[in-house]
């Protein structure tokens, strides 16, 4: 859509439309010029910024490109909008902090530093900001970086030029699919008439941000809270602690049974999370959303239900080397009570799955394909689609562990086509004891349920019971209604940020962080491929790894020490545990310099706090 609002302004050429074999367009393949829409640019104008004209005239193009009025901020003020410029960090790391867009070609909305303020910016401030490298140029793993700076201004290590390729980031979509043209057809899409982009207007202050998580306030031995263990868990904004109080102060009740009004409040709330749910992975309806207490009962939701049904004797179910054992043990009892075989697909030694040894494994016994889209241990992000064509081709069932993705990425469950697709709240920024499981409509409705009870069924006799349509069947007793309310409101404040906005920034950061821990000696990463998420796992020669998180904790440092529940990846490296430092949206480079600054320490044989 940015290309047809900037051809539709006054004077603007007609612009270069993305395009690939699958309709989506490829990021960094082509920019939008905007030189011939805008008589004798002046300074950010001259890389394709809007002019104050062009902004002026927005709200009456978007009016002819969608047929009604639009509440669209950036419409509604001609103010023109310019990039802030990030703070710089300090300690070891990277001098040019890579800024935080999303999009680098779409510079005419999205500046190279992500944040938007009035366009009163000093023209030297304007100048001043640092531009991004281009996604899919550089992998922090190509070359050892340089030596530690100890002393004076942070200095950018060479690794930190060739940036991790995360070819993931190419798939966001474009507003309107390949064949579809016409305003009207927007609605098609989004039902509220707009689509989501995954974007927001909404600048990515990574401050503000931290503002947003009170617990990010605490203390630990003295010392500010640095969260690194959101691979574990992560903590919540204020409006899902508000939004919980509200949900018992005023909403308490049962659900979908009762005829007086809290029981309509709660079932309005419990129902509009799922719709939330829905949009969030970009399923194409809320009947195929199934609330569930965490991935860990999605999986064994699935190997239950539809396993039971479909694997029998001689059948096969594969999985990857990468899996949390949420995703191996369900699969293992299933195989062995149907005697069935589970093979695992191997992976090399950056962590990343070998295609070529995947898809001899997929053959016509395999019934069922699970593996994680982005691995707990690694960070490795799975090449998911690919995998998923491999297997249909076999005519094999598709399930995507998703716990360590939906907060990074977005994820668009019709682009990937999955069967099946889960994910827990709390590695989501919202409750814990709350979950989400994605399944094909088709699939679903031929699917016996798990378990057995109330809000399952339509009819129970002591002769027979007629169960509910999904997700109804797959819902029995009570769920955890106040936790789904709050998972719709995590699912708010993310859209807010922005889905892209936020996995461009983590994006940056891993690179920051990972340039800092490479130039610690005796430090070895574990899972170094080029397509990776927030996850950073590593040992220290001549220190256990419980030992290394005691010492962080003295530091008020929070990490993982020991197996991340994934053992059979830990013993391909040789490896029992590792520690493992994991990132998201309220982490900051400063935060990375006290990591590491620890970890000098510890080398040194200095303990941290003393």
């Amino acid at each position: 859509m940015a290309n047809e609002f900037f051809t539709a302004l006054p004077g603007a050429q007609e612009a270069t439309v993305l395009s690939s074999a699958a309709g989506i367009p490829a990021i960094g393949a082509v920019s939008t010029d905007l030189a011939a829409a805008v008589p004798a640019p002046v300074g950010l104008e001259a890389a394709g910024f809007p002019t104050e004209d062009q902004w002026k005239a927005l709200p009456s193009v978007l009016k002819s490109l969608v047929g009604s009025d639009i509440a669209f901020d950036a419409a509604m003020n001609p103010t023109p909008w310019v990039p802030a410029i990030p703070d710089q960090p300090s300690g070891f790391g990277i001098q040019e902090v890579p800024g935080f867009s999303f999009l680098a070609d779409a510079r005419p909305i999205f500046g190279d530093a992500g944040a938007f303020v009035p366009a009163s910016v000093s023209d030297s401030e304007k100048s001043a900001a640092p531009t991004s490298p281009a996604l899919g140029t550089i992998s922090p793993f190509d070359q050892p970086p340089a030596a530690p700076q100890n002393s004076g201004a942070p200095v950018r290590p060479e690794a930190a030029d060739r940036a991790a390729a995360f070819t993931f980031l190419n798939d966001a979509r474009q507003l309107l699919p390949p064949g579809v043209s016409g305003a009207s057809k927007l609605a098609d899409i989004q039902p509220d008439g707009f689509p989501d982009l995954g974007l927001s207007s909404r600048s990515f202050e990574v401050g503000e941000i931290r503002r947003d998580f009170p617990i990010l306030q605490e203390r630990v031995n003295g010392r500010p809270l640095i969260w690194f263990d959101n691979a574990a868990t992560t903590q919540k904004p204020q409006s899902v602690i508000d939004r919980l109080d509200h949900f018992y102060s005023h909403e308490n009740s049962n659900i979908h049974r009762a005829a007086h009004e809290l029981a309509a409040r709660a079932t309005d709330a419990y129902e509009a999370a799922r719709e939330k749910a829905r949009r969030f992975l970009n399923a194409p309806s809320s009947r195929e959303i199934v609330f569930v207490r965490g991935a860990t009962e999605g999986i064994n939701l699935i190997a239950q239900s539809w396993g039971r049904q479909n694997v029998g004797k001689d059948d096969e179910v594969v999985v990857t080397w990468l899996e949390h054992h949420a995703n191996i043990v369900p699969w293992q009892m299933l195989c062995a009570e149907k005697g069935a075989r589970l093979r695992v697909a191997p992976v090399d030694d950056s962590g990343q799955v070998l295609l070529d040894e995947y898809t001899k494994l997929v053959g016509p016994r395999t019934r069922l394909v699970s593996f994680a889209h982005v691995s707990n241990a690694l960070g490795t992000v799975t090449p998911a689609r690919e995998m998923i064509e491999i297997a249909h081709r076999q005519g094999a069932k598709v399930l995507v562990d998703g716990a360590q993705a939906v907060s990074h990425m977005p994820v668009d469950v019709q682009l990937l086509d999955c069967d099946f697709y889960v994910f827990s709240g709390h590695k989501v920024f919202a409750p814990t004891g709350i979950g989400v499981v994605f399944g094909k409509a088709d699939i679903l409705e031929r699917t016996q349920p798990w378990q057995g009870g109330g809000s399952m069924i339509v009819d129970v006799t002591f002769e027979k019971t007629v169960y509910n349509v999904p997700p109804g069947r797959f819902e029995a007793g009570t769920g955890s209604i106040a936790d789904a309310v709050g998972l719709g409101a995590a699912i708010d404040y993310m859209q807010r940020l922005g889905m892209a906005n936020i996995a461009r920034y983590e994006h940056d950061l891993l690179l920051y962080a990972t340039a800092a821990l490479r130039r610690i000696p005796s430090l070895r990463l574990i899972g170094t491929a080029k397509e990776k998420a927030s996850v950073l796992s590593f040992v220290l020669d001549g220190f256990r790894t419980e030992d290394v998180g005691a010492a962080l904790n003295r530091e008020g440092i929070a990490v993982r020490a020991g197996h991340h529940c994934a053992q059979p990846i830990h013993r391909r490296f040789g490896l029992e545990s590792s520690v493992r430092a994991s990132l998201a949206l309220y982490n900051t480079c400063e935060e990375v310099d006290t990591l590491v600054a620890a970890l000098w320490t510890l080398k040194q044989g200095h303990r941290p706090g003393i």
